[in-house]
């Protein structure tokens, strides 16, 4: 096979990418030559924990959003990977909730065992890509940062598996530019400890706000105020969180609400999302699309309607993560490899769109979204030779953990689960989450 196939990151999607790959070659098919392009200095992609913020050391923007003591906000259950189970990767069954050092070996584990790290090019990044018409393939300019030399290639096929938790949306709200404490994006937020004491504001209410609010009361901040846009979180909070309404403005050290109250505060974090940002793609090839389950412009989720040859892995609003880039990836990779035919006609491309987005709007209850979700993992998997696991079951171990999170948002990492991959029962964690202030590897497998 003379084909080459070039693969934008190695983080969770892009490695997924990679170990498809070398699940086929090692089954006996022959592989296209595939380029992996990566800026950081290592793969991992988020899970990479950094100091730095705003620009590395060779001044490209930070990709990591990660921060100390993150432990992961969803069980492990749904989303460990089908051919590397938990178990064999630690000789033994852990809890359900892992923090971030046990996360990146599991990670880590799989990939070392598949032999992939020679396919990566790291402290390169992707300056440009397009796509010459007459030739039907593509240009990759990349710039190798360690040897300052920027080259172009050609590729059959490009994956980007770039991600979309790395360009930070920021609003503005009047008095900020007067504001005399600390404001800083969730991207840019590495350690909790730092606000201790203080009265902290939290702007946002999804799964940044919920977390980094459980994060700096955790580590001892003197009060939590989260405020939304739309809806509260709703959760039953500790004595000092409260949620207000829409921040209205800022005075000095003081914020005001829709409701009309006031709150003095030290620090502003803004939990409030982030881009689908490609600024190495023209018009014709990037992904212009909302952060919702049925991305648009992506036939099956995966493939470009615009441009079929071109791929995105893990764009879709999550509820799956590793299970779900796994089963993109295989689907890929035997599109690729022209095991799966993609139809021709773009009409029909553009449909598969359309009806993905009218079943996810049908409802927007939780359930119904996890569901959704997981009947889409279950539909590619069952056109590749990815393991098949219980789906459903992770399902159920979605439903649980939002039951756990509505009884108490601060216990809820105190449960245990089933692994849907070996039947085993995790342990409950030797140490409440919120006694458990040492996140390494060390002490979180500690019996």
């Amino acid at each position: 096979m003379t084909k080459r196939v070039a693969i934008i990151g190695a983080g969770p999607s892009g490695l997924a990418q990679l170990r498809a790959f070398q699940s086929a070659a090692q089954k006996g098919a022959e592989i296209p030559e595939i380029v992996c392009f990566e800026k950081q200095e290592t793969w991992g992609g988020l899970w990479n924990y950094s100091w730095r913020t705003g620009t590395d050391k060779n001044g490209e923007p930070i990709h990591g959003s990660m921060y100390r003591y993150l432990w992961t906000n969803g069980p492990k259950e749904g989303l460990e990977f089908a051919d590397y189970s938990f178990e064999e990767h630690f000789g033994k069954q852990i809890a359900s909730y892992p923090p971030r050092a046990v996360m990146v070996d599991y990670i880590e584990g799989r990939v070392n065992k598949a032999g992939v790290r020679g396919w990566i090019r790291f402290n390169s990044v992707v300056r440009w890509i397009e796509f010459d018409e007459e030739a039907g393939d593509f240009t990759v300019t990349a710039h190798d940062m360690e040897r300052d030399h920027v080259y172009k290639e050609r590729f059959d096929h490009v994956i980007v598996a770039s991600g979309h938790f790395s360009s930070p949306n920021v609003p503005e709200y009047p008095g900020f530019d007067q504001f005399y404490g600390r404001i800083v994006h969730a991207h840019d937020f590495r350690d909790a400890r730092e606000f201790e004491g203080q009265d902290v504001l939290i702007v946002g209410s999804s799964y940044s706000a919920e977390d980094i609010g459980s994060q700096c009361w955790k580590y001892g901040a003197k009060s939590v105020t989260s405020c939304y846009r739309t809806a509260p979180m709703g959760f039953k909070w500790p004595a000092n969180w409260e949620e207000k309404q829409g921040l209205v403005r800022v005075e000095g050290k003081t914020a005001f609400f829709k409701d009309g109250s006031s709150k003095h505060i030290d620090a502003i974090i803004l939990c409030t999302g982030y881009k689908h940002y490609f600024p190495f793609l023209p018009d014709s090839l990037r992904l212009k699309t909302a952060n919702r389950l049925a991305t648009a412009d992506l036939y099956k989720g995966v493939v470009y309607v615009h441009n079929p040859k071109m791929f995105y892995l893990g764009m879709q609003d999550q509820w799956f993560t590793f299970n779900m880039f796994d089963a993109q990836a295989w689907y890929v990779r035997d599109i690729i490899m022209g095991r799966i035919e993609v139809p021709a006609d773009k009409q029909t491309l553009i449909a598969d769109v359309a009806e993905r987005e009218e079943r996810e709007e049908a409802s927007d209850d939780v359930k119904y979204a996890i569901k959704y979700q997981g009947d889409y993992v279950k539909e590619l998997i069952a056109e590749t030779d990815y393991p098949s696991f219980d789906v459903d079951g992770a399902c159920e171990a979605f439903f649980e953990w939002k039951h756990h999170k509505a009884e108490n948002i601060m216990t809820f990492r105190n449960h245990a689960y089933k692994s849907v991959i070996t039947g085993t029962m995790a342990p409950t964690h030797h140490t409440p989450w919120k006694d458990a202030l040492d996140d390494s590897m060390e002490a979180y497998l500690a019996n």
